[in-house]
Order: structure tokens, then C-alpha cells, then sequence
């Protein structure tokens, strides 16, 4: 008999039992492809989704405030890394899709306290064409100068992992770095770029690098291979939903319960290995204790240590090692008429050394039709992050405050928002410091020597959608195939056993 078929003798009686805790993004999409697997081999699957909290989805929620249609976390997924995308056609969401706008794909960087376009071309670490960088005010004549000498930079020869603050010190300059490198990243990963591990974050780079030694070329030659180039992040690879990402996850949620169970208000406790698979205790209304074959625990890592600490503690002082940074957002409405700026672009990122008290502000009706209406606009400006944590532990009406200060300086704003709505996201977002790479190899090993355990997160391999959703997917195909290696002779013998 075929060892994938999944109907094997030890099949037959009862079900495999499995148990995915945490219903954000990451682990509704390992249940639902738990279901897919078991549907496409006819496993009897008896399947069960913890939650903690009062709903599904975890930091991607979309709210509707008066006529703006908002997202309190992430706003859209790029395509480059397929599988949001993927998982949105299988959802059968294709004609919900919608590209960024053409018309506004460019970002700004505050420079002096004014906001100046990033050069066009420009790729993260590296410009794709050096006239317009020639032309920007961002830089000094000396850091123009540093910046073009790129060409000539050698390769580095040292392998040990390198911080992007270096990387781009080395090759680039500290203004490239200071003006723009770093509030770009900041705006993706809320970190300082002087711990952050290039190898965990912008790989890409390392291997340009090895390969044609000048990432000015190497850009180019990317460039090339794009009809059309925008300034800053690759807007034009980026995707969303026409009424927002909930629709995502409220769509899984729809899918899943179709044929296995979620269960809100139930926060694990404690997960204890036995000889046939784990027992979990969840606390909702009481507190009660089940036994499952298999377990996926999607949780933010330091959640999962604590879980696991009684089951594998080198796995758990790995997970805890990994730090995570908090941060706000804070949405508004504005009348058009109110805001001196155009704001004639996707957003702006503002780079440490303004000494700001904002991160980046972005612009989501103008990335996105339905956002607002026509004469308005929305803003969402992010506070805090791994280099200002202070900033995370003031009150709303702060925090709502310091927008209404800020917005009015860089963007000339002369009345009060249309509304005001304050997000929190408290250690949300994974910080991959030097030797992550190292530290994931570790966490995957630990986890492999465990039979009938996954892990999944965005504090692995990357903390967009597409990788959470890869993550989610990847652990549940690994849980399926351990489970075809070893079979499920355990399953009726437990069964004897009350709980």
C-alpha cells in the first residue's frame, strides 16, 4: 500500500487528531492546508483551531470608520514571494484583487523637516540609475560621490554574517545608509539596522555582491528586466483586497469550519508531550485538558517558549532569544482641502537622524481605491519600533497627539483629523539580529527531533503575509509527511485512555 495514501490500516477507526494553536494569518493557513492535504487523500482529519482572543486573524483586521475603509495592521502583500497570492486564487478571491495606483507609485523621505522624493530607481539598498541620484537634494556633493565609488568597491571576503548598517556603510556610504537605507528598512522591519542580520533580512544583496561585486550593476541589470521603475519600495508588485485583508482571513475562517472546529476565547496553557502525541490544556469558560496527535503551534516565538519549555528547553531559550519590537499605528481622516502637501506619493519614511517621533507615515488611499472618499485622505502613522520603544508605552491620546504634531510640521495640515484611530501592536514584530540564520537552523532542528510538533511564524523566515502564509502551509505539509513516515498506530491505543 501506498504510504501517502493516508488510508492505511491504522487509519481506519479513528481520525488524526490535530491541534493548530494561534488563528492569525499563519495558522489559519496550516489548518486550511491540514484540510487540503487531508481532502486530497481521503484522511479522516479531526481538526480543532485555538484562539486566544475574540476573533480570527491576529494583526490583520479591517475596520469601517465613517466612509474610510481602514486596516489597523498590514495593508497589502507583495507578489514577488507567491504564496499570498497563491493561497487567494485557491480561496477563489482573484476578482477581489486589486494593484496599487499607478498614478502615485513613488515614496518620499524627509529631509531638513521637508519631504523629497526618493531617487527613481532606487532598490532598498541600491539605485537602479545614478542621474537621479545625481539630481536628488537627499544627498551632500561628498555623499553623491561615495555613493557612485560603489563601482569600485571590492567583494568581501569575510563569511561570518554582516549587519545591514555595515553592509551598506561599506559599499554605499554612512549617507546612503543614514538618508535612506535605513528608514526604509525601519519601515518594513521596525529595526535597528546596525543588529539586523543581512543574511536573515535582504539575502538578495549578499548574492548580488558574490556575483557581479557592484550592486550599482547588479540593480541595473535588474532594472533592465522591469518595463517601469518607481522610486523606493516595488510598489507595483503589491496586491490587496478590494474590502480589505479581513476578507482573507474571514474567507479561511468560512473554509475551515466548514469541516473542522475554532475555538475563540481559548488560550493554550501548557502543552505536555506523551508517549502517543501532546496533551493540551486550553482555558475558556473552564479549564480543560485534550489529547491530539499532532500539534502546530503558530504563535509569536516567545509564546511558543513558553509553551514548549516542558517539552524541549533549548527549543524554548531559542525561541525566547529571538527579541521582538512593538509598535503603533495611528489612523486619520483628513479633508484634502486641510493639508498643504500634494501628498502625491505613497507615503513617506523619515530616517532617524530628524529626530522625529514617527517612523514613516503612509498613504493608503492613495496606493488603493475605496480607501476614502474622493476629497479626503487617509493617513496611517507609525510610532515606535526597536529604536524609539519609549514612544510604544504612552496613551492613546498621546500617541494621537504626537500625530496631529507631526502631520501639521511635515505636511502642513491645518485642522483636526476627520477621526483618529489608535492600533497597538505590542511585541508584533520578530527582530532578525546577527546570527538569526544560525538561530532558525537551531529552532528547525530542535523541532524536527519532536514527532508530531510544528512551528510556524513570521519570526522564522520573514514577517510579511506571504511569509506567514508560507510558514502556516510549510509546517502543516511537514506535520502530514511525519505522520506518513511514522503512521498512527498510537491512535487507537490512546483512545482507551479518558480526558
Amino acid at each position: 500500500m501506498n504510504p501517502n495514501s493516508g488510508n492505511n490500516e491504522s487509519d481506519e477507526g479513528k481520525p488524526w487528531r490535530v491541534a493548530v494553536v494561534g488563528a492569525g494569518i499563519t495558522g489559519l493557513a496550516a489548518a486550511h492546508r491540514l484540510i487540503e492535504l487531508a481532502g486530497e487523500t481521503g484522511l479522516a482529519l479531526d481538526l480543532t483551531v485555538f484562539e486566544a482572543s475574540d476573533r480570527v486573524g491576529g494583526v490583520i483586521e479591517t475596520r469601517t470608520i465613517g466612509d474610510f475603509l481602514v486596516e489597523t495592521g498590514p495593508d497589502s502583500f507583495i507578489t514577488n514571494k507567491p504564496w499570498a497570492l497563491d493561497l487567494c486564487q485557491r480561496l477563489g478571491l482573484d476578482e477581489q484583487l486589486i494593484p496599487t495606483n499607478e498614478t502615485f507609485r513613488r515614496s518620499l523621505v524627509l529631509r531638513r523637516g521637508k519631504p523629497v522624493a526618493v531617487p527613481e530607481g532606487f532598490m532598498l539598498l541600491a539605485p537602479a540609475k545614478i542621474w537621479p541620484v545625481l539630481k536628488s537634494p537627499i544627498f551632500s556633493p561628498f555623499g553623491k560621490l561615495r555613493l557612485a565609488m560603489e563601482y569600485f568597491v571590492p567583494r568581501r571576503t569575510e563569511t561570518n554574517d554582516e549587519s545591514l548598517a555595515s553592509f551598506v556603510r561599506r559599499r554605499f556610504g554612512r549617507e546612503v545608509l543614514d538618508r535612506i537605507v535605513q528608514p526604509m528598512i525601519g519601515g518594513i522591519y521596525t529595526s535597528d539596522p546596525e543588529k539586523l542580520s543581512l543574511k536573515a533580512t535582504m539575502p538578495r544583496f549578499l548574492a548580488m555582491e558574490a556575483e557581479y561585486r557592484s550592486l550599482i550593476r547588479a540593480t541595473k541589470r535588474e532594472a533592465a528586466k522591469t518595463e517601469k521603475q518607481s522610486s523606493g519600495a516595488r510598489y507595483g508588485l503589491f496586491l490587496t483586497l478590494a474590502s480589505g485583508l479581513s476578507n482573507l482571513t474571514e474567507t479561511l475562517e468560512s473554509r475551515i469550519t466548514k469541516s473542522a472546529k475554532i475555538q475563540l476565547n481559548s488560550k493554550v496553557t501548557k502543552v505536555c508531550q506523551t508517549e502517543e502525541g501532546f496533551d493540551v490544556t486550553v482555558e475558556n469558560d473552564k479549564q480543560s485538558s485534550r489529547h491530539f496527535d499532532g500539534l502546530i503551534i503558530a504563535l509569536p516565538a516567545y509564546r511558543a517558549a513558553d509553551l514548549l519549555l516542558n517539552v524541549n528547553r533549548q527549543l524554548a531559550d531559542d525561541l525566547n532569544s529571538i527579541e521582538f519590537a512593538s509598535s503603533a499605528i495611528v489612523v486619520t481622516g483628513h479633508k484634502l482641502k486641510d493639508v498643504r502637501h500634494p501628498l502625491d506619493a505613497f507615503g513617506l519614511v523619515v530616517p532617524a537622524i530628524e529626530n522625529r517621533q514617527i517612523l514613516a507615515v503612509s498613504f493608503p488611499s492613495r496606493k488603493f481605491e475605496g480607501r476614502a472618499p474622493d476629497d479626503s485622505i487617509q493617513m496611517r502613522t507609525f510610532i515606535g519600533g526597536a529604536m524609539q520603544p519609549e514612544l510604544f508605552d504612552k496613551s492613546d491620546d498621546e500617541l494621537a497627539q504626537i500625530t496631529k504634531n507631526e502631520l501639521t510640521e511635515i505636511f502642513g495640515v491645518t485642522a483636526p483629523p476627520e477621526f483618529a484611530s489608535v492600533c497597538k501592536h505590542k511585541k508584533a514584530m520578530p527582530q532578525f539580529h546577527l546570527g538569526h540564520v544560525d538561530r532558525v537552523e537551531r529552532i528547525q532542528q530542535q523541532v524536527s527531533t519532536i514527532n508530531g510538533l510544528s512551528f510556524a511564524g513570521n519570526a522564522l523566515h520573514g514577517v510579511g503575509i506571504p511569509d506567514c502564509i508560507h510558514s502556516g502551509e510549510s509546517a502543516a505539509e511537514d506535520l502530514y509527511k511525519s505522520r506518513n513516515l511514522t503512521g498512527d498506530s498510537t491512535s487507537e491505543q490512546h483512545d482507551e485512555k479518558q480526558y
